[in-house]
């Protein structure tokens, strides 16, 4: 090894530093080294230097910026990456499942939240707060709190959807296309429940007393 102190060393060294964006005395050198720097241009690393890095003593690089270890093989990510991020070139994250944002800093649902849900962390994993209207996994279901009978739907908050022959808030009312007569009630689609002494589809029909 020999000390940079030549006017061709001291030209290899300016080199080398310009190769590397790393200017002589500076603060951004790669964690490890410092310049100037015992350099030795016979040195030889095995496994050798990664990613542009330079061999400049034995077994010992000069990484250039963005990278770090003992061969340069580690991405440096400034800020690091969060929540269990990966660097995987400099300023490059990989981030996990939950987690997003050009540093994994954000917390993201799979899919996203519907209807004005918020994605926020529970317990370490990423879910949906949904609004008092709406429930599922992504905020995708509405709630009717009055419930949907005979068959209905909840499509809107408080909204149901009603098959054929039902009506009413809560799909609640069956509807007879002919109506009901003599007190009679229509209880299902078509169907009309009779006052005695009526009878028939309509309740149409006064039964004969012997």
């Amino acid at each position: 090894m020999a000390v940079l102190c030549s006017t061709s060393m001291q030209f290899l060294l300016v080199t080398l530093a310009a190769l590397t964006g790393i200017c002589l005395g500076g603060s951004d050198g790669p964690r490890g080294v410092a310049l100037p720097f015992v350099f030795d241009p016979k040195a030889t690393c095995d496994p050798p230097c990664k990613h542009a890095g330079i061999c400049i003593r034995n077994n010992s690089c000069f990484c250039s910026r963005g990278y770090e270890g003992e061969t340069c093989q580690y991405a440096n990510c400034y800020p690091k990456c969060k929540n269990g991020g990966e660097c995987l070139r400099p300023g490059k994250c990989r981030c996990p499942s939950g987690s997003g944002g050009k540093f994994c800093h954000k917390v993201v649902c799979d899919g996203g939240c519907w209807n004005g849900g918020e994605c926020i962390a529970v317990n370490g994993e990423a879910k949906c707060i949904c609004p008092s209207s709406w429930t599922g996994s992504r905020c995708q279901d509405a709630i009717c709190p009055q419930g949907c009978r005979n068959g209905g739907s909840c499509v809107a908050p408080g909204i149901c959807s009603c098959p054929e022959g039902w009506i009413g808030g809560a799909c609640h009312t069956a509807v007879c296309k002919k109506p009901c007569v003599n007190g009679g009630k229509c209880v299902s689609p078509n169907t009309c429940r009779c006052r005695a002494p009526f009878s028939g589809p309509q309740c149409e029909e006064r039964k004969k007393l012997f």
